[in-house]
């Protein structure tokens, strides 16, 4: 391939890439994918609990390439501090594959209301709450060829809150589950709540070229070494590499994107591997770099016709970023109060939960609010075994360091008295003017770069609709006999789950993107991650992204163009 002649480039290979570069390769056209990362494969996905949770071997040094974060002080006063300070960590696994290579694979569709929040629950003080221009019925299709291409396990049953579905079922059957699964759903009958079965983005029976699960236990931030979990590197790249006509250069850190007088893209400027300098041209650019850096890859691609960033002249590059709103709780379920059989039980390693509560996706009770308001799911699951991550934790106690002898006694405790069963809370991060990308004035990355500025402001509706929510979910731990059972809902944002920045919307004013993702102002750049989101929606949001690069794909081929139907 020839770096002046590809057909597409894609800056990205994470889950908004690489459903573009299947798509694209699968039907003849030239793809080069720009990946800043390195390429790793199945084999180099050993269960290293150091890389995982001790080292940045996923993700950049923070003191070559740091972010600055914009948050409130104790005053309200808005103050950034570098990353390279602070220890906090805005990078999602950079490598061949992106972040999706290290996600659990909780697989769960944007519901229909999620598409008209605005018309369904009307505006908040102080939120930027829009309806997509597209609806459910647009993405449904593309939901369902996911569940095909990827290999997505679960089993359809009745419940209340199903979204609409074009086929009966999952391809592949559940995963095996853990004990503790069935006693979530008696507990939760017990309530009067209705247990989801949630289906995973990891194969039960070997597949499409790929080994079944091996139930090690270490999905969530590790890699997957049997090929198993349908990351955009094993479920989508692979397959385009097949096809002859897809490539991926690794280490290339796309510095800027080129664009000409009419306001056209011409080119990529990257750095590769050794610091040099280099360019690809192509017809068509695709940007899929994850929502902070694709802002700040579009607000460092200045050009004659867009002074403040590529397709920024409307001042929305950035704007309105979004993250999963919530928190997390957890309960201990003591050993000794189970009695032998069921402690056994619960001594299984390996098998997964795959139990959520959706029953208030939309809240509607008198004691919250008047009227319905928007609300989200709870999702619970065992505290992850990796022993590092748990002895490091272990070491505090009420703001304490704690070491020797009382440390030792509190691991032992720890690893064998009980066993934490924990829950999740994801619900809509709001649209807010305080939660944005920007470049740093004077921060640089080890290319000279202007790095991302965060404002991470948040609305007091997520702590809200959070606290609702951890409150259910208490409720379920408290039936099950939990000791200890407690939550914390934050509106300090998971850097793991990041959306918006570039919003998709039929107004040039009030949006990057029109409804099929391409830039209102550049006729040959698409914008294919989570950044085209308006609004969040309340669950995991990987399906979303896959499902929506491949709706983007079609339309780059040419078949029929988006309105919204439902």
């Amino acid at each position: 391939m020839s770096d002046t002649d590809c057909d597409v480039c894609i800056i990205g290979s994470g889950a908004g890439g690489a459903p573009v570069a299947w798509r694209l390769a699968q039907a003849g056209l030239s793809v080069l994918v720009l990946e800043k990362g390195p390429w790793l494969a199945d084999q180099h996905f050993r269960k290293d609990e150091l890389a995982c949770c001790r080292r940045p071997v996923y993700t950049p040094e923070k003191r070559l390439e740091p972010h600055v974060v914009e948050d409130r002080n104790a005053d309200g006063d808005w103050t950034a501090t570098p990353t390279s300070e602070s220890g906090w960590d805005f990078w999602n696994g950079n490598l061949v594959g992106g972040s999706s290579n290290l996600m659990s694979g909780f697989f769960h569709r944007l519901k229909p209301v999620d598409f008209r929040q605005l018309e369904a629950f009307g505006p908040i003080d102080g939120a930027n709450r829009v309806d997509w221009p597209i609806g459910y019925d647009d993405l449904e299709p593309y939901y369902d060829q996911v569940e095909q291409l990827v290999g997505i396990s679960g089993a359809i049953a009745k419940h209340p809150n199903i979204e609409p579905r074009s086929s009966a079922d999952f391809p592949y059957p559940p995963t095996l589950e853990h004990p503790v699964s069935a006693w979530i759903g008696q507990a939760c009958e017990n309530l009067g709540y209705h247990a989801l079965r949630v289906p995973r983005a990891i194969l039960s029976r070997p597949a499409l070229r790929r080994r079944s699960c091996e139930y090690s236990g270490y999905c969530g931030s590790f890699g997957c070494s049997s090929g198993a979990k349908g990351g955009a590197r094993a479920a989508w790249l692979a397959p385009a590499l097949a096809t002859g006509r897809c490539a991926i250069r690794s280490h290339a850190q796309v510095l800027r994107l080129i664009s000409d007088a009419r306001g056209k893209v011409i080119a990529a400027e990257y750095a590769d591997a050794e610091g040099q300098r280099r360019q690809v041209t192509a017809k068509r650019f695709v940007v899929a770099c994850q929502a902070v850096e694709t802002s700040r890859l579009l607000l460092n691609s200045t050009g004659p016709k867009f002074p403040q960033g590529l397709a920024n002249n409307s001042g929305q590059v950035g704007r309105n970023l979004l993250f999963s709103a919530g928190g997390s709780g957890s309960g201990d379920l003591e050993y000794d109060a189970l009695g032998p059989e069921r402690a056994a039980a619960l001594k299984t390693m390996g098998p997964f939960v795959n139990r959520a509560l959706d029953d208030w996706y939309v809240i509607k009770d008198q004691s919250f609010a008047a009227g319905p308001h928007k609300g989200g799911i709870v999702e619970f699951m065992l505290a992850h075994p990796n022993p590092t991550g748990l002895a490091n934790r272990a070491k505090w106690r009420d703001g304490e360091l704690l070491w020797g002898l009382p440390l030792k006694r509190r691991l032992e405790q720890w690893f064998r008295a009980d066993r934490t069963l924990r829950f999740e809370v994801f619900c809509d991060w709001l649209p807010n003017d305080d939660c944005f990308v920007s470049l740093d004035p004077s921060v640089k990355d080890r290319w000279g770069q202007p790095v991302a500025r965060i404002r991470i402001g948040h609305h007091a509706q997520d702590l809200k609709v959070g606290r609702y929510l951890a409150d259910k979910a208490e409720r379920v731990l408290n039936e099950l006999g939990a000791a200890r059972v407690r939550s914390s809902i934050s509106g300090s944002p998971p850097p793991n789950l990041m959306a918006g920045g570039c919003r998709f919307g039929t107004d040039p004013k009030t949006s990057v993107l029109d409804a099929d993702c391409r830039a209102h102002e550049v006729e040959n750049l698409y914008v294919t991650d989570g950044s085209f989101m308006p609004t969040g929606g309340s669950v995991p949001y990987t399906w979303t992204i896959y499902a929506n690069a491949l709706r983007v794909a079609e339309r780059m081929l040419g078949e029929k163009p988006t309105g919204r139907s439902s």
